[in-house]
């Protein structure tokens, strides 16, 4: 997302994700329904859990993905927000924007906003929303503090599923930042992302 905001508290910074939930946001939180269908032949990684917050129907498209588009990419994106401000902004039906999957900083909760078969606005074009899982993390760009062991190990576990569930290779080509997808004037999740370490992990599940 491209709104910007101040660099966080310390304090701030570790009260994000440990007291987040749904329910601290006012939402009915539930576990996100079971994946199956991987076409791979070796064991598919399993999906963290997560809860689903729906996104407001406005912010994304209903599909039946993959028969509808193939999935073959994972984009990865830093929010430039706190979690619940991200949340709010998923849920204005004027923003016009979403992603499958939000991770927060603190402790590597999991929102899910939008179902993987249904198209989330988030990589600014069109084809590469049709053909991808969005995934979003809690933080900004310029101040590394945001990503954490929590975050990084959490969300290299949901990448690994969503890779497995829909046959993605485990690879710099098709998990990708947003900054990297074909006409985008984002930066996220820019240069001090760990992507070695990122990749290590995701391959490691």
């Amino acid at each position: 997302m491209e709104a910007h905001g101040p660099a966080p508290t310390r304090r701030t910074l570790l009260r994000t994700g440990a007291g987040l939930g749904a329910a601290a946001l006012g939402l009915a939180a539930t576990a996100a329904t079971a994946h199956a269908g991987d076409r791979r032949p070796r064991r598919a990684a399993a999906y963290p859990p997560t809860h689903w917050i729906p996104a407001s129907t406005s912010n994304y498209r209903v599909s039946s993905r993959p028969t509808t588009y193939p999935i073959d990419f994972v984009v990865i994106h830093v929010t430039q927000e706190t979690f619940p401000d991200a949340v709010k902004i998923f849920q204005d039906p004027a923003k016009q924007v979403s992603a499958h999957y939000l991770v927060a900083s603190a402790d590597g909760y999991i929102g899910q906003f939008v179902r993987e078969k249904d198209v989330a606005w988030h990589a600014g074009n069109k084809d590469y929303n049709n053909r991808s899982i969005g995934i979003e993390h809690e933080g900004w760009v310029d101040d590394p503090a945001w990503f954490t062991d929590e975050m990084y190990a959490s969300s290299a576990a949901l990448t690994a599923a969503v890779c497995d569930r829909f046959g993605i290779p485990r690879n710099r080509d098709h998990i990708i930042g947003h900054s990297e997808v074909p006409g985008a004037d984002h930066t996220d999740p820019g240069p001090l992302w760990d992507w070695d370490r990122y990749m290590e992990l995701v391959n490691q599940s």
